[in-house]
């Protein structure tokens, strides 16, 4: 099959996926509970990027990594129209792939299922197993050429050795703790519109939300005030109300590690100017400000819509707060000239490469006076998404020797030659 006839196929799957978008924002809303207004973004979103393989003339000739190649692929549970441009980025160059959606997207899976049959036939098949079984499968399973997976870092490590050891290639997509830097000089009203966008969008569960808010001293009481001042209009309630901007969290986990973060960062001197309540797994909005960087909420993933945030003197403090952590997926930086050196400080390599050792201290996407959505368009599609750090990685075997890459990668051109 040609790059040409794949591409209609991936155009008729936006296609199927207009026509049932109240049923995908439906299995949203049912088994995530994310926000009607959410999930028909979402939705949105997904049927323009596929319209965009098109453009991707770069990918015309690749081919998969053996004939007849089978990819694994293991998704997270915080998307649901959003999964498909992972699926056909891998599918685009000619795989067959085996796709585990995650236990919290059942009616999500069935529906997908329901409609790549028509279209895709047995090129895309669905497993019903374990996280782990579908790993050890890859291991094991001659035909299977390499596995990705989304995820949490700890989960997937582990594995490190036993892919070194059967010489199979692993593209790993995980957590951010994501820094978000304004400098006194920032256009304020374009910083506080991208933050109010990018850390309550799905009730703050995405990778790249800002989870480490470092806003310069100068601005930072000013700046505190008129973000409250928007929070505490956010509407929380059922998800399936259309006015409803928060709803409850997906993950009891993440839930009960949100208790553990936000009961350190109030012993360790924070203090909550708006929220801290928490009823089952529904979080109100909550902004914390006087958050220093040993605070739990700091380090790990928040996967919440609470914000952590703390004040910065220079750029030299802001820089090496921003790069000690062991997250390095993406970075907002807003301001003028000595923020456009931060930015550029923080930014990786335009695309993954070999690496001695797990790299920390940058990121794979940088957006410097520039929105998430624009600085995220095409993801995974013609902009190559993935970070540093254990935020993301590529295990494989070339010509006998092991390597790790880092940077921003496409499924695509991962799973493929």
């Amino acid at each position: 099959m040609s790059f040409a006839e794949r591409c209609e196929h991936v155009l008729a799957l936006a296609h199927a996926l207009k026509q049932h978008h109240g049923e995908v924002v439906d299995c949203a809303v049912r088994d995530l509970q994310f926000t009607v207004k959410d999930s028909r973004r979402e939705v949105d979103t997904t049927i323009d990027r596929l319209s965009m393989y098109a453009d991707a003339v770069f990918l015309r000739n690749r081919l998969p990594l053996r004939s007849r190649a089978r990819v694994n692929l293991m998704l997270s549970y915080n998307g649901s129209a959003w999964l498909n441009t992972a699926i056909t980025s891998i599918y685009i160059v000619g795989n067959r792939l085996t796709v585990k959606f995650s236990s919290k997207g059942q009616r999500i899976m069935a529906l997908t299922k329901e409609l790549y049959r028509p279209i895709f036939g047995d090129a895309v098949g669905f497993y019903s197993g374990t996280g782990k079984s579908l790993l050890e499968d890859s291991l094991t399973d001659p035909e299977v050429t390499a596995a990705v997976a989304f995820g949490f870092d700890e989960n997937i490590l582990p594995y490190e050795a036993a892919f070194r050891a059967a010489g199979k290639k692993l593209v790993f997509e995980g957590p951010g703790q994501d820094p978000f830097i304004v400098f006194a000089d920032a256009d304020l009203d374009l910083a506080l519109d991208d933050l109010m966008a990018s850390k309550f969008m799905y009730s703050g569960q995405t990778c790249t939300a800002p989870k480490r808010i470092f806003i310069q001293a100068g601005i930072y009481q000013e700046f505190l005030e008129r973000f409250v001042e928007r929070v505490r209009r956010l509407v929380v309630g059922d998800p399936a109300d259309s006015k409803t901007d928060i709803g409850p969290v997906a993950s009891t986990v993440a839930v009960r590690r949100l208790h553990g973060q936000m009961a350190d960062a109030l012993e360790k001197g924070a203090k909550v100017l708006l929220g801290g309540r928490i009823e089952g797994n529904l979080v109100y909005p909550t902004v914390v400000k006087d958050c220093a960087d040993n605070m739990l909420g700091m380090r790990e993933e928040v996967f919440a819509p609470v914000a952590f945030t703390s004040c910065f003197a220079t750029a030299g403090e802001v820089l090496q707060r921003a790069q000690d952590h062991k997250y390095g997926l993406r970075a907002a930086v807003y301001g003028s000239s000595e923020a456009a050196g931060v930015a550029k400080e923080l930014l990786g390599c335009a695309y993954c490469h070999p690496v001695p050792a797990y790299t920390f201290g940058k990121f794979g996407t940088v957006a410097y006076n520039q929105s998430r959505a624009e600085s995220w368009r095409g993801a995974f599609i013609t902009k190559p998404v993935g970070g540093y750090g254990y935020s993301g990685w590529i295990w494989e075997t070339v010509d006998g020797r092991f390597q790790i890459k880092q940077g921003p990668k496409l499924l695509s051109t991962e799973t493929s030659q």
